[in-house]
């Protein structure tokens, strides 16, 4: 070839690399995020002290692990202080929780490369997230981020990763509609409770791996602007999935089906937040929503002591609507229920391919068998893993109410200012309740002690005592091993979970991984005449067994 062609040839090369040299410049750039300005960092030199074994305090503030195995953890101050008394009482968990965190993802996304690629392409999207943030909430994350872990420069800044930690789950839900939300809330008053109180009940069906729900924190927060309030939450999160304040509000949020952004902007946890915070009743709480833009859709369920009635908010990143049922219970699980959105192209392909209808109509037969509800017949609700009419749909079945993947379930007696909160393993251990006036009314803690409403609590559900739930515990745990790549004996998930189709599919993924057609397609064949949870799922099995058969 000619040398002039090699010039030519050289001087392309040349300037692709130029322009991706340029392009990763300018997504290192946008995705810079700096930290907001502090007019007072004297928090920072607070130190946390050990006046007694197990119980560490800054002040008024304390931390704590509970014998229930919830930590607990109560703050107060200003933002700045906020955040950073809490980043520094918890702030083992907060490591931890990032840790957690980063191996799931290593898990999800194995290659290197993409995993780089994806860091500059988060930055690059939500480059206008500070913009969307009140300074409020920057300073807050700002405090929690000073005792994030040194481990994960390469990621970001410690106030950059935590501040994009608070949109991961609305990217993970807007980009590649992973569904790692699928949660059931519902609640009622009126004559549908039997002492006709206000009782709400919610399944925060979060899962990122197990690791991740293993450190779960009930805190208390006593702002210096707005309203008291606990949530459940975990270390380095500030948002709130699921909250009630000292006006008997409650907030919890169910995830729907959203159309691909273009950009970031206010994550949902940080709307409940601000609606806790600072809302009385349902119509402050729904000011708040539609002024703040969302880049996925979700529906917002808000009971209101004062208004003795709960509402669902619905919410698209260019839309609004609020879904009242005009009688004494509410129900949510992950489609839109308004006339505005029923209809829409988004909320169709959900009611017709997620498991949220189904889920739907098991929750509605549920109340309707139960009678007049209680806080025990909610919790049994929100514990329930049968498939419509106790059918055996298999332990797991996202069609179930209870998926056993729940980060964390919550009931609230809003009138009361009471809550329940539930202890592992998933929904299915103890219930604590807390009493929001009597710990509000602590004045700091020097003793560790329980602040947990013993006689009110409820009892482990005794079906996690049962060969069939040890069973299922070895299921998911082969399950995770096959996943992972290693050797496994197929036929074990079979035995182990055999009315669930997912079962038979991973026996199926198992043995196509490695080209062994012919032991997978029976597996695959299986699968399809049980209760699957979507039409995407079925999709799978059915273009597996295409390509078994046309392998022949």
């Amino acid at each position: 070839m000619s040398k002039r062609f090699w010039r030519r040839f050289l001087r392309v090369i040349g300037v692709m690399v130029l322009l991706f040299g340029l392009l990763f410049a300018y997504l290192a750039w946008v995705s810079k995020i700096n930290p907001p300005k502090v007019s007072d960092l004297s928090a920072l030199q607070l130190q946390r002290e050990e006046p007694d074994t197990g119980l560490y305090t800054i002040k008024n503030s304390w931390f704590r692990k509970s014998n229930s195995g919830l930590y607990e953890m109560y703050v107060e101050g200003s933002p700045y202080e906020l955040g950073t008394v809490n980043g520094k009482l918890s702030e083992e968990l907060v490591k931890k929780q990032e840790d957690y965190f980063s191996e799931q993802i290593n898990k999800m996304i194995p290659s290197k490369s993409y995993l780089h690629f994806l860091k500059y392409f988060i930055g690059w999207f939500n480059r206008n997230l500070p913009e969307n943030v009140t300074d409020e909430y920057k300073q807050e994350i700002y405090g929690v981020s000073q005792s994030a872990s040194d481990g994960y420069t390469y990621i970001g800044t410690k106030y950059s990763r935590i501040l994009n930690y608070h949109s991961a789950h609305d990217i993970g839900h807007a980009l590649q509609n992973m569904m790692l939300v699928g949660c059931t809330s519902f609640g009622t008053w009126g004559n549908a409770s039997q002492d006709s109180t206000m009782i709400i009940g919610r399944n925060f069906d979060f899962w990122v791996g197990d690791n991740f729900a293993k450190n779960k924190i009930v805190e208390f927060v006593n702002p210096s602007s707005g309203y008291k309030f606990m949530s459940v939450t975990w270390g380095g999160f500030v948002g709130v999935v699921s909250g009630m304040n000292e006006k008997g509000l409650t907030v919890t949020i169910n995830a729907a089906k959203s159309s691909i952004p273009s950009g970031s902007a206010t994550p949902v946890s940080l709307v409940v937040r601000e609606i806790v915070q600072y809302a009385k009743n349902i119509k402050e709480a729904i000011a708040i929503a539609q002024k703040r833009k969302m880049f996925v859709s979700e529906s917002f369920l808000v009971g209101s002591a004062m208004d003795n009635k709960a509402v669902v908010i619905e919410k698209t990143p260019d839309s609004f609507s609020i879904y009242d049922p005009n009688k004494n219970e509410i129900l949510c699980t992950n489609h839109f229920q308004s006339s505005d959105f029923w209809n829409s192209e988004p909320n169709v392909e959900q009611r017709q391919n997620s498991a949220s209808v189904y889920r739907y109509q098991r929750l509605t037969q549920l109340l309707q068998q139960n009678g007049p509800n209680t806080v025990q017949k909610t919790i049994n609700i929100l514990r329930d893993y049968k498939g419509v009419n106790n059918a055996d749909i298999g332990l797991g079945n996202e069609k179930a109410v209870n998926q056993f993947i729940a980060h964390h379930a919550i009931v609230f007696e809003p009138q009361q200012l009471k809550v329940w909160v539930s202890t592992s393993p998933w929904q299915m251990g103890q219930f604590v309740c807390y009493d929001l006036n009597k710990v509000f009314a602590l004045k700091g803690m020097k003793n560790n002690r329980e602040i947990y409403e013993a006689d009110l609590n409820i009892k482990a559900d005794s079906f996690i005592y049962t060969p069939t739930f040890k069973r299922f515990e070895q299921f998911r745990m082969n399950k995770q091993l096959a996943m992972d790549g290693a050797t496994i004996i197929p036929d074990s998930l079979v035995a182990e979970n055999p009315n669930y189709y997912n079962s038979y599919v991973a026996a199926g993924d198992y043995y196509f991984k490695k080209k062994e057609y012919t032991k997978a397609l029976p597996y695959y064949q299986k699968a399809l005449t049980l209760e699957i949870a979507t039409v995407g799922e079925k999709d799978h099995i059915e273009s597996r067994i295409k390509k078994i058969q046309d392998s022949k």
